[in-house]
């Protein structure tokens, strides 16, 4: 299904993280129990059923839902929001270390200078700079679950320069303006779609 995706976390032992994301309407025809629904998520993808086949379960799974969030400021006196407190996007492309380094990397070269006695303007040298790298990589987590951008990715006629400029967002390149899938996220994003969706043409 293309609203559903796992992640699996490897750890010391052996052991690992298991989850699955997906919508609410996913949920509807599967077991309460949080352990079931998990198992039958699992069950239904064979690949990630026979790697977990012999997997001993020794942590009960628990849920979360509604975690993406933004806030109304980054900046106040005497403050700036770093990383996830800042923007806490899906997770989907593990964009949160990225907009961590990120929002830490430009609060603290606004905050030198102005520990140094420089005016700064925080709004526009830190939040809306740091808003714009967001929202190129929301763009490719709203994609993804509306499905333009995996229309893209499952294209199997893709060029190289494409997918080497949207490797870079997700690498973590979201500030690079020179990359136009970075300047016009959305639009660039809805276009290449469309062709996609049709054939190429």
């Amino acid at each position: 299904h293309s609203d559903v995706w796992f992640w699996s976390i490897p750890f010391s032992e052996g052991r690992c993280s298991v989850g699955v994301v997906a919508s609410a309407e996913r949920f509807k025809d599967k077991p309460a129990d949080l352990d079931a629904c998990l198992r039958a998520f699992i069950d239904e993808t064979p690949q990630l059923a026979n790697v977990l086949k012999n997997a001993v379960w020794d942590t009960p799974a628990r849920t979360i839902g509604g975690y993406s969030a933004n806030v109304k400021t980054l900046h106040g006196n005497g403050f700036a929001l770093l990383g996830n407190a800042a923007e806490f996007l899906d997770p989907v492309f593990s964009s949160g270390v990225t907009i961590a380094m990120r929002s830490a990397s430009m609060a603290a070269g606004v905050l030198n200078r102005q520990l140094q006695g420089e005016s700064v303007d925080w709004e526009t040298e830190f939040a809306i700079p740091l808003k714009r790298g967001v929202d190129t990589l929301r763009a490719y987590v709203e994609g993804w679950y509306n499905g333009t951008f995996q229309s893209v990715i499952f294209y199997p006629e893709s060029t190289p320069d494409i997918r080497r400029m949207i490797s870079a967002i997700l690498a973590g390149y979201a500030w690079d303006e020179r990359n136009p899938f970075v300047s016009e996220p959305k639009r660039r994003l809805r276009m290449l779609s469309e062709i996609c969706a049709d054939g190429g043409s």
